[in-house]
């Protein structure tokens, strides 16, 4: 039987215009501990997203969340914060913000497989 691996998940969320509050979730942020593993998706659905704020810099947008990407990835291109453990990485993407991209609060659970486990929560959470 195939151990199962307690995780940690947030949905990565826009919020084109903070006062307001509305948001339109855009991706998944998944980490375990266990497994050293933590993976950014994201997918903007551009419609959706101008129909909160019509004049939103989607280009810049997409630049932060390819950003957010690359810290979780650890890659060397995403700065200092890319280079720290993966648990701070996670911590730093999902810590309370009050921006345009921001995040759940994490939410945990458990299993067999991580990378199946992102898309499934990727599929039902945002597309």
């Amino acid at each position: 039987m195939q151990d199962r691996n307690l995780y940690e998940y947030a949905v990565i969320r826009v919020v084109p215009r903070v006062e307001r509050e509305e948001f339109v979730n855009v991706g998944i942020i998944l980490f375990c501990k266990k497994s050293r593993f933590i993976k950014v998706l994201f997918e903007l659905n551009v419609e959706k997203i101008q129909c909160l704020c019509s004049e939103i810099d989607i280009v810049q947008l997409e630049l932060n969340l390819l950003s957010f990407q690359k810290i979780g990835e650890g890659d060397k291109n995403g700065g200092p914060i890319a280079s720290m453990e993966v648990p701070e990485r996670f911590r730093w993407l999902t810590a309370v913000r009050s921006s345009v991209i921001q995040t759940s609060r994490p939410h945990p659970g458990l299993s067999n497989d991580l990378e199946k486990t992102i898309t499934r929560l990727f599929e039902e959470l945002v597309l």
